[in-house]
């Protein structure tokens, strides 16, 4: 088989080579912008194509024009977003070049955050309530009903890229004068006050095969925009947390449609209510090295799993490997030091250090998820004299 991999962004390194192992032939499409910088496994990898790209953006016209001029001479049989900003690409290319997998309508649900609120609620799902910024009368019943604050957010950019907390209606009016024609692309939302957590799945064949549950220490917006320590670990499965996050997890995947792949998914316990409103979800492994702390708790490699039920395409069968019982935290931050050094961070759970210029980051696993939390918390007070600096957003 060969796979064409698209990848704005360097990531998906563990799928490119699982994909070599099971012998395909993998062609990967990437940004012009990473010819120079991307760290991609060679060795993995038949032929590399790049692709113009604003930002890590590319012209859809000109992408489809391309791929379908390297068709002509290779018969394409996956095409898989590596990133989520190459989802709705994918699924382009492979309805204009009738290749299986996914295709544009689901794919909104999966990427626009309108489209997958709407269809949440259809299937009868918690949602905050929102609004599309569209019809001025709307939006303004819409503020007149659900009190402040509220939320914008971008239909379809990627985790808290985008996102304004809005607390008085002239404020929101300012902002979407300063929109002009772009305002069509967001939404207006509740804010919910609460606990943000997230399930990290395997489907296949309509079959939830792997789902395990987290929660983050801070929301990741209020990181993203007023800094502070990104954190996240894996919750005690036998918690009434966990259980019904894995339950809301199987109906999002259900009323949404996914057919097979990995999906990164968010939730919000509200403070005031208790419940679990679905936030937003994805066809593609969670970022910030989620992924390397889900296989540090069961061993399961999200990447490697999607590669291999890709390659099953629904015409062989396909389980993941049973899963470790450990558990295991993630804490990430910038950092003021280019290089920073980790080496004082000396317990034996930790299993993995980030290295990336400005950036400090830890994962640890232990049998005990009362270990992985005490280290977090501590590790977190330890990064904030050591390392942790601030650029606003």
């Amino acid at each position: 088989m060969t796979f064409l991999c698209l990848a704005s962004y360097d990531k998906g390194h563990d799928f490119l080579r699982e994909c070599k192992r099971q012998g395909c032939t993998v062609l990967l499409l990437t940004s012009l912008s990473l010819q120079h910088k991307g760290q991609w496994p060679t060795d993995s990898i038949d032929e590399v194509f790049y692709m113009p790209d604003d930002n890590h953006h590319w012209d859809l016209p000109q992408t489809l024009n391309a791929v379908s001029y390297l068709a002509r001479s290779r018969v394409i049989d996956r095409i898989v977003p590596l990133d989520d900003f190459d989802v709705e690409v994918a699924a382009t290319l492979r309805e204009h070049l009738r290749v299986p997998g996914m295709g544009g309508t689901t794919a909104h649900y999966f990427r626009d955050k309108l489209a997958m609120r709407m269809k949440a609620r259809e299937a009868g799902l918690a949602v905050p309530e929102f609004v599309h910024v569209l019809n001025y009368d709307r939006v303004r019943e819409f503020m007149e009903r659900v009190p402040a604050p509220w939320v914008l957010k971008p239909r379809s950019m990627a985790g808290a890229i985008g996102i304004k907390k809005v607390h008085h209606p002239d404020e929101l009016w300012r902002m979407l004068d300063a929109l002009g024609d772009l305002q069509s692309r967001y939404l207006l939302e509740r804010f919910v006050a609460g606990d943000i957590f997230h399930v990290d799945t395997i489907v296949y064949e309509s079959e939830v095969l792997f789902s395990i549950a987290s929660g983050y220490a801070r929301p990741p917006m209020e990181v993203s925009h007023q800094g502070g320590i990104f954190a996240t670990h894996i919750l005690e499965r036998d918690s009434e947390d966990a259980g019904r996050l894995l339950t809301e997890n199987g109906r999002v995947m259900a009323g949404l449609g996914m057919l097979r792949g990995v999906s990164h998914t968010e939730f919000i316990k509200g403070r005031e209510d208790g419940r679990i409103y679905f936030l937003e979800t994805s066809a593609r492994v969670g970022g910030a090295y989620i992924a390397n702390m889900v296989e540090a708790a069961t061993g399961v490699n999200l990447w490697a799993e999607w590669a291999r039920l890709e390659v099953a395409g629904g015409d062989s069968p396909y389980r993941p490997p049973e899963p470790r019982q450990d558990y295991a935290g993630l804490l990430i931050s910038l950092a003021r030091q280019e290089h920073p050094d980790t080496s004082a961070y000396t317990d034996p759970e930790i299993v993995w250090r980030l290295h990336k210029d400005h950036h400090a980051g830890l994962l640890v696993k232990s049998p005990s998820a009362a270990r992985v939390q005490e280290l977090l918390a501590s590790y977190s007070h330890r990064f904030e004299q050591d390392f942790y600096a601030y650029i606003a957003p």
